[in-house]
């Protein structure tokens, strides 16, 4: 590949698109195509499919970025043939057979964790006043308070339902590991990066939503994966 290839951003749990406004200017100066997708959070089957189609739809190689949950979503839509990279931020890089909840049960339960509750239709949602402790402890309280409630739910299911085989066994991945996080163990996120064998990774002394209080390091990093690939 000679020219700079397209980048596929994927937000996680409680987000959305948005949550990588601070990352998509620098990467669209440059030079790169950049689109963040806006998945349903209903189940790991429709936003696999919403993030694969979407990354179909991109003339030429793509990368595909994932923050938290976003990193399940990438692990099965970069089976899209043009995809040629996938780069996890603080996310979840199953396995086949892997679920979330079954991640989660290799250790303690995050601090984070005992601040979700179901609403009555069985999507998951951050209680607003402990969103900022839980979820962006290293954002300004503004910042925060709109993440807090603009916060898009997750359905419980997304907790259950298994991964396919991953993508990353048979294409290259890079890690950023949150060291601060109180969504996803620190720890766990290290285990991950480890398994998946990414070319690199990245810890940075942040918590759970890096993509938003670290952002020149998170662009970077997608900016060297981009680089190796192009």
């Amino acid at each position: 590949m000679t020219e700079k290839v397209n980048i596929v951003l994927v937000h996680g749990a409680w987000g959305d698109g948005s949550h990588w406004r601070h990352v998509i200017p620098t990467l669209h100066n440059a030079g790169h195509r950049v689109v963040a997708v806006q998945n349903p959070l209903t189940s790991l089957a429709d936003d696999v499919d919403r993030t694969r189609k979407l990354a179909e739809s991109m003339d030429g190689p793509t990368l595909l970025v994932g923050h938290s949950y976003g990193g399940a979503v990438i692990t099965g839509a970069g089976h899209a043939e043009n995809v040629v990279g996938l780069v996890y931020i603080a996310a979840f890089a199953l396995d086949e057979g892997d679920s979330l909840g079954s991640i989660f049960a290799r250790t303690d339960q995050p601090a984070g964790a005992a601040n979700i509750a179901p609403d009555a239709e069985g999507f998951l949602w951050i209680a607003p006043d402990k969103f900022q402790e839980s979820f962006s402890q290293d954002l300004d309280d503004t910042e925060a308070l709109v993440m807090a409630l603009t916060q898009k739910p997750i359905a419980g299911q997304c907790f259950s339902d298994p991964s396919g085989p991953p993508a990353w066994r048979g294409k290259p991945s890079w890690y950023q590991v949150s060291g601060q996080d109180r969504m996803i163990p620190p720890e766990t996120e290290r285990w991950m990066a480890e398994r998946i064998g990414a070319r690199e990774i990245e810890e940075l002394d942040a918590g759970h939503a890096s993509l938003a209080s670290h952002p020149h390091e998170v662009t970077q990093l997608i900016l060297r994966a981009a680089a190796e690939l192009s």
